[in-house]
């Protein structure tokens, strides 16, 4: 079977709801990066702490407690980058075995051939995929910024502010590529809806732009950073 005998087993609604996803993902990470919006997102808002705590760093002494964050933040992106890696084990092997795709068919009381299923697992999959990824270079560059705070002297010369600065911009780097492996995750759980069909796969894409937003743009933990803050 080749790829037009594949297509023809989705019509134009499975389209637009798997356009809708796609376009939804590209944009909600656009708008929640962009530091010059006229409403911030807390990932930009957190950009300028995370360059405070590298302002603070050369004056703190003993260091342990910025060891301490940054091994918990590398903790973290470690136990979401596991998470992805067993949820597309799991998932490869619910493709390899088609008894049981057609098991969760007779589930959700849906007449449909095993290669829809297996494309909509797929793009399950390809979120998951790329939140690893995300998630695992996250970690890599967490630890990047470890080897350049350490490599700043034990003092407050121009030296230990300039690796301090530097250290600070690979974190920035680092938490937006962890908020974008999170986003994929968002969308994958969304992804998953299109196992009962396009209209669900609309709602729940809907769903989760809604979550998204409300957590980066009008939250309560954004009101807190906002407090005393100057523009």
């Amino acid at each position: 079977m080749d790829l037009l005998d594949r297509l023809r087993f989705f019509d134009l609604t499975d389209g637009i709801a798997l356009g809708l996803l796609v376009l939804a993902w590209v944009i909600i990470d656009w708008l929640i990066e962009r530091p010059n919006a006229k409403r911030l997102s807390v990932t930009v808002l957190m950009a300028d702490y995370r360059r405070e705590w590298m302002r603070q760093f050369p004056t703190r002494d003993p260091r342990i407690f910025d060891a301490t964050i940054l091994g918990s933040l590398r903790e973290g992106t470690s136990f979401f980058a596991s998470a992805c890696l067993i949820a597309l084990g799991g998932g490869l092997a619910l493709i390899g075995n088609t008894e049981r795709l057609l098991g969760v068919a007779e589930d959700f009381s849906i007449d449909a051939p095993v290669v829809i299923w297996e494309a909509k697992i797929l793009l399950i999959l390809a979120f998951l995929a790329n939140g690893f990824l995300k998630f695992m270079w996250a970690n890599r560059l967490f630890g990047y910024c470890a080897v350049v705070m350490a490599s700043a002297p034990n003092d407050e010369s121009a030296l230990a502010y300039g690796r301090a600065a530097k250290a600070a911009e690979i974190n920035i780097r680092a938490a937006r590529s962890f908020n974008r492996g999170l986003r994929a995750m968002y969308f994958a759980l969304a992804a998953m809806a299109w196992l009962l069909g396009p209209v669900a796969l609309i709602l729940a894409t809907a769903l989760t732009l809604l979550v998204l937003w409300r957590r980066e743009f009008a939250s309560h933990s954004r009101a807190i950073l906002l407090e005393g803050r100057t523009p």
